[in-house]
């Protein structure tokens, strides 16, 4: 029978049970119901609608010992209160696709099974027992808009390889799991709320992979969402190996790591959490261990009582533009042998640390921030291994970074700000940190470990302790690092310590430059030390190393203290305006070979010093001024600078010359030079004449790439024109953006004019002069700065030389921003990139002066290595052949140390063609 039937529980033509009714209409037929309270157990196999015709709430179906109501086929159910009993299902449905609208259901579960497709829309169910929502076989529900309320354990339980789509669901007030996933279940959950549950508001287990999308979780009594098993893993949770490798090289994993999987590296896969909220969590927010595979996308974890987000195990996690925030515990802990990658992340108010990394633990942390943590920012300890990139870190209340134990950490342009201890802790770990900035902390970097710490391109200012402090026994390679503004010592080189330290400078500290401890050892070259509250180079009582071509400068207490018993070697440094020069105790036997001095007024090097010894000869110098004490007498002497220029030891023009055509390449600015050196010698001349003087611009343009030598062309050309007497001095003043535009209206003047004035008789070499006039910024203080600039160059035309670099075209930008540049800067000296032939003549010179020979295999692969590299923006010329040949020294060494018993002298000083670093890619 077709059509519409009523059933009633009286009246005529209608039926008295629904039971009957159904058995009676035919396949989609509509039953409607009028109000009352059925007793039946309904069976729908043949497409029959059930309504309750007088709207929600008036129909009532309670089931006996069986389910209430069991679909089997295409079905519908809407409007109608259903009830369970006795354990049983309220709702059954185990084949087709039924359809329950705005149906209460109570007393008994949903129970889901077989391929069953069925959707239930705007539907409660509560009160359900054990389970609200049970999803099981193979079937692909659908829920929409549900609420799901007082189950004793699961909300929503998904088992076996079921697929649902839930959406716009709530689920809350559950004596377990708010969703459970497990099995082999997929499906996907979007828009979902899940709160107050006595255990986790999701878990996923076994070889389940759900997707949660803009769910929100919250006032859990235990866990916000817990993944273990193999959930999310590749294969039904079998992991795939052929994954691993793609996986382990997204995280920055040794090959020999390969017991890792999680096919990840390259999207959002395994457990999926995209857009999702978890908050006001008992324990932790996230919990990710076994073998689970998960990602975190674009998430929010927040007032959580235990950890943010905890990985253990061997589980894989990929978290990307996430927060975690106000954790009562550690943003992000990784244990055992997990493998997370965190790119843009974001960490802030924690009450522990913002990433704990322990055990055999691997992590690379990308774009991302961390803020105001109560322990270190970034803790790595056990044998774990951390890759920090691109990071921000703020507000630590200990260090910045701390790598303990036997972890090995590498972190690369990362700011470290305000944090109270030291930005970069190394205690017993090992690290390498690469275009690095700590500020405002308290020791900027701290060393203290039994490996090599690498610390290049690193930036330290601005720190109330010391920049680097390197502890007892330590030995570290500090390059191309710049200190400033600390309140205590530049670098504190401790008790038998071997550093290495290059091309590394510090000033303006209120302690000394650099302090060497008794039996310490370092070896530093080319470092530059100026304006010092005491002295620039302390060498206490018993210390050693090698000190060569070091620039000091400027110091409050004697530029060069050598304590008692002290022997250290010095060659071709040189100690410049400052009161006291040199002042060496009792008993110190100090080698100083090829050593100058200038603007010294009192402790100047003895002439034995000055000679051109031969590199090694190693013979003592006696000093004048011998046993003064403590080095610190030079505090009382009142500076001299109120004046006129002190009188300066001229240099030779010709030896000055002479060292300019030494270097490398450069053959245009030579010329150049060459040509100016030329017409500023006939300007004399004919000024010693009575003759008029022809047009002369001193100022300089030098456009060129990175590492081409313009740092150290404008030394020269300072140090010539003082040879020239066309400038009292010589010296040279470096500047860029940061230390002449000030961040307030009315600071950049006086910052202008106050590095202007230190290069008064000199040179003030200004680097990436075009940040001056950023494109497109017409208010930037910038401006200001090169109008400051101009005049101050007008009004003290006799008494300074500026020089201004940058990228070439960059330049050319640059003088045609401010009419008073181009009529200032007349000439501009091109500083061409290094051929492959000149860039392994530098690399020869290094290893000349560090005791390496390089045969003739080696230099033609050196040749086919330059030849090769691709020469971007990030081709670093000198800089890149320097860097070269510090890898070539590396790699020679963990060569010759596994040669062991065999190694012979050639051996320690041959570098050959396999010693040769990767090439980039």
């Amino acid at each position: 029978m077709n059509g519409a039937l009523r059933v009633a529980p009286r009246g005529w033509g209608t039926y008295r049970s629904i039971v009957a009714a159904v058995r009676a209409a035919g396949p989609g037929a509509t039953v409607s119901v009028q109000p009352g309270t059925y007793a039946e157990n309904i069976v729908l196999d043949q497409g029959v609608r059930l309504v309750a015709e007088k709207g929600p709430g008036t129909v009532r179906i309670v089931g006996g010992r069986a389910a209430a109501v069991t679909v089997r086929g295409e079905a519908g159910l809407r409007d109608l209160v259903i009830e369970g009993g006795g354990g049983e299902p309220a709702v059954l449905v185990t084949a087709g696709g039924a359809l329950v609208e705005g149906c209460e259901i109570t007393g008994g579960r949903v129970h889901v099974t077989g391929t069953a497709a069925p959707v239930l829309r705007d539907c409660r169910v509560h009160h359900a027992g054990e389970v609200g929502v049970y999803l099981a076989g193979d079937s692909t529900a659908a829920l929409e808009r549900c609420q799901i309320t007082d189950i004793d354990s699961a909300g929503v339980f998904v088992d076996h390889g079921a697929a649902p789509v839930v959406t716009g669901t709530s689920v809350s007030r559950t004596g377990g799991h708010g969703i459970r996933v497990t099995g082999s279940a997929r499906g996907s959950f979007e828009g979902c709320e899940v709160t107050h549950t006595a255990a986790a508001s999701v878990a996923v287990d076994a070889s389940a992979q759900p997707l949660l999308r803009d769910c929100r979780f919250g006032d859990s009594a235990a866990a916000g969402v817990v993944v273990t098993g193999e959930a999310g893993a590749p294969h039904g949770g079998a992991v795939a190996r052929s994954t691993e490798s793609a996986a382990l090289a997204d995280l920055g994993a040794d090959e020999e790591d390969s017991s890792a999987g999680g096919e990840y590296a390259g999207g959002e896969s395994g457990v999926i959490l995209h857009g999702c909220e978890i908050t006001r969590t008992a324990h932790d927010g996230v919990h990710v261990t076994s073998r689970a595979v998960v990602s975190l996308v674009r998430c929010r974890i927040s007032d959580v009582r235990a950890v943010g987000v905890l990985v253990s195990g061997a589980a894989r996690l990929r978290v990307e533009d996430t927060t975690v925030t106000d954790a009562a515990g550690t943003g992000l802990a990784v244990g055992d042998d997990a493998r997370v990658d965190v790119r843009r992340g974001t960490l802030l108010r924690l009450g522990a640390n913002g990433v704990y990394a322990a055990d055999d633990a691997r992590l690379d942390l990308s774009g991302s921030s961390i803020d105001e943590t109560a322990y270190s920012a970034v803790h790595a300890c056990g044998t774990s291994r951390v890759k920090v990139r691109s990071c921000r870190v703020n507000g630590a209340r200990e260090d910045g970074l701390r790598i303990a134990a036997h972890a090995l950490v590498s972190v690369a342009d990362t700011t470290v700000e305000g944090v109270g201890l030291a930005g970069l802790a190394v205690d017993g770990g090992d690290m390498a940190a690469v275009g690095c900035r700590i500020s405002r902390s308290g020791t900027g970097i701290s060393l203290d470990t039994g490996h090599r710490p690498l610390v290049r391109d690193c930036e330290v200012s601005d720190c109330t302790g010391s920049g680097i402090d390197i502890a007892a026994h330590t030995v570290a390679l500090v390059a191309d690092s710049r200190i400033t503004g600390v309140g205590g010592t530049g670098v504190h080189v401790r008790e038998g310590a071997a550093p290495w330290i290059t091309d590394t400078s510090v000033a303006d500290v209120q302690g000394s430059g650099v302090v060497v401890q008794k039996l310490a050892e370092p070896r530093v070259r080319g470092l530059s030390v100026a304006r010092t509250g005491k002295n620039g180079l302390f060498l206490a009582d018993g210390a050693a190393g090698r000190f060569e071509y070091c620039d000091i400068g400027e110091a409050g207490f004697p530029a060069l203290y050598v304590g008692a018993g002290a022997e250290p070697l010095l060659r071709g440094c040189l100690i410049h305006d400052t009161d006291e020069g040199l002042r060496v105790a009792d008993d110190a036997r100090p080698v100083l070979e090829a050593c100058r001095s200038v603007n010294v007024r009192s402790g100047d090097l003895p002439e034995e010093a000055k000679g051109d010894a031969p590199v090694g000869a190693g013979v003592p110098v006696p000093v004048a001024g011998a046993g003064l004490g403590d080095g610190t007498a030079g505090a009382a002497l009142e500076p001299q600078r109120k004046g006129g220029p002190r009188d300066v030891k001229a240099e030779s023009l010709n030896d000055v010359l002479e060292e300019l055509h030494g270097l490398v390449g450069l053959e245009g600015v030579k010329q150049d030079v060459k040509t100016v050196v030329k017409v500023m010698q006939m300007v004399r001349r004919r000024t010693e004449a009575g003759l008029a003087s022809p047009p002369l611009s001193r100022h300089l343009v030098f456009a060129g790439n990175s590492g081409t030598g313009k740092t150290t062309v404008a030394r020269l050309y300072g140090r010539i024109l003082a040879a020239l007497g066309l400038l009292s001095r010589g010296h040279l003043v470096e500047a860029d953006r940061a230390m002449l535009v000030g961040e307030y209206v009315g600071h950049t003047a006086p910052k202008t004019t106050a590095v202007f004035r230190r290069a008064h008789g000199g040179v003030l070499f200004i680097d990436e002069a075009y940040s001056l006039t950023p494109s497109g910024q017409g208010a930037d203080f910038g401006r200001e700065a090169l109008a400051t600039l101009v005049k101050l160059m007008e009004d003290h035309r006799d008494d300074v030389v500026v020089i201004v670099a940058g990228y070439p075209d960059e330049m050319e930008r640059f003088v045609d921003a401010n009419p008073g540049l181009a009529s200032r800067f007349t000439r501009t000296l091109v500083f061409e990139d290094y051929a492959g032939a000149e860039l392994v003549r530098i690399v020869e010179w290094h290893a000349k002066q560090h005791q390496y020979e390089l045969p003739g295999d080696t230099q033609e692969a050196l040749a086919a290595y330059f030849d090769t590299l691709v020469r971007d923006d990030r081709f670093g010329n000198g800089r890149t052949a320097r860097q070269t040949f510090q890898r070539m020294t590396e790699n020679h060494a963990k060569r010759v140390v596994d040669l062991s018993a065999s190694t012979t002298d050639d051996d320690l000083v041959t570098l050959l063609p396999q010693d040769l670093p990767a090439l980039p890619g």
